[in-house]
């Protein structure tokens, strides 16, 4: 007999995935008869056997119509967004029951949006509202995806410098002076950076003196990050993945406040931040307040991380992480 079908929605990128996996938990916990459908970008496909929440992966893109065969299905999450846009991608999949947030221009009924609140807690606060279930025990992203079966270096300093936004991008001279300290303190650093970040990359490389590690696939960067020692990285999705897999991390926030996109509260990361989160996410400079961040500081954080990683005990070996 074939399983009833829960689609969810959320066609974003590497950090909007990650931290959009404990609300899938709570909805597979929620609806244990159902498939779990997440309608995303194709190039998350190959970690999908590694997500426990998601049974498969319907490929489409940022606000592009999911495919036809998905009419009637039984319940539709809009976890992509707030407005009338994503809302009506799944409403003309006439599913039985439709699940979002309110909009009360648009028609659309549902728990109010609160701006002030955690993209990890807002998307669980969506689920266990429409579905009576309790979130205790899915508030962070730590686990929500298994380490890929793909080969990584262990012990890595990872330094990180691109993000999808020139205002999230903190300097790529700093990001040099840091990386090339780091290897005078005996870290191995490489300089991870996606398709589109490879000149970044390169220049920092170049620098600092420390090699890269270009053109990974997803499974690979995870991979390369679940094996790290540390993670030196802006707001963007390289520092979800860390959170994932609790490796240790020093993250600069800008223009948008960690208390919206930051790791869960936990010694193993570090948040540095000196803004009121009002600027502009998107913009085409550097922000302001990301620009108050010293090369001292940030060096300064890889040491109280250090320090407080020396300090916790070890776990025993559980295949969440490789260290």
């Amino acid at each position: 007999m074939t399983r009833p079908v829960a689609l969810a929605l959320r066609a974003l990128g590497l950090g909007d995935f990650l931290t959009g996996l404990p609300a899938l938990q709570l909805l597979r916990r929620a609806l244990p008869e159902h498939d779990i459908v997440l309608a995303a970008p194709t190039v998350f496909a190959p970690i999908i056997p590694l997500v426990p929440a998601v049974d498969r992966l319907e490929p489409t893109g940022e606000l592009m119509p999911v495919d036809r065969r998905y009419l009637g299905v039984d319940v539709a999450v809009d976890l992509h967004g707030k407005g009338p846009a994503s809302r009506r991608l799944l409403v003309e999949l006439e599913p039985t029951r439709l699940v979002g947030f309110g909009d009360p221009g648009a028609g659309f009924t549902g728990p109010p949006w609160y701006a002030a609140e955690h993209e990890v807690k807002r998307w669980c606060r969506l689920v266990t509202t429409a579905f009576g279930i309790d979130d205790a025990e899915a508030t962070s992203v730590v686990g929500a995806v298994a380490v890929p079966d793909v080969e990584a270096d262990t012990g890595l300093t990872v330094v990180h410098p691109g993000a999808a936004a020139e205002s999230r991008r903190w300097p790529a001279e700093r990001f040099a002076e840091v990386a090339a300290e780091l290897r005078r303190r005996g870290h191995r650093v490489v300089i991870t950076g996606g398709h589109a970040e490879r000149s970044l990359a390169e220049a920092v490389s170049e620098a600092s003196g420390a090699p890269t590690l270009l053109g990974l696939s997803i499974p690979q960067l995870m991979s390369v990050v679940a094996s790290a020692r540390l993670v030196v990285c802006g707001d963007t999705g390289v520092a979800h993945v860390a959170s994932n897999y609790r490796t240790p991390s020093v993250v600069l926030f800008g223009p948008v406040s960690p208390a919206l996109w930051g790791p869960p509260k936990d010694p193993s990361h570090l948040v540095i931040f000196h803004g009121d989160g009002a600027g502009n996410p998107h913009g085409e400079e550097p922000d302001a307040a990301l620009l108050r961040i010293t090369v001292s500081e940030v060096l300064d954080g890889v040491q109280q991380v250090t320090r407080a990683l020396e300090a916790r005990p070890q776990p025993a070996a559980s295949g969440q992480g490789r260290r």
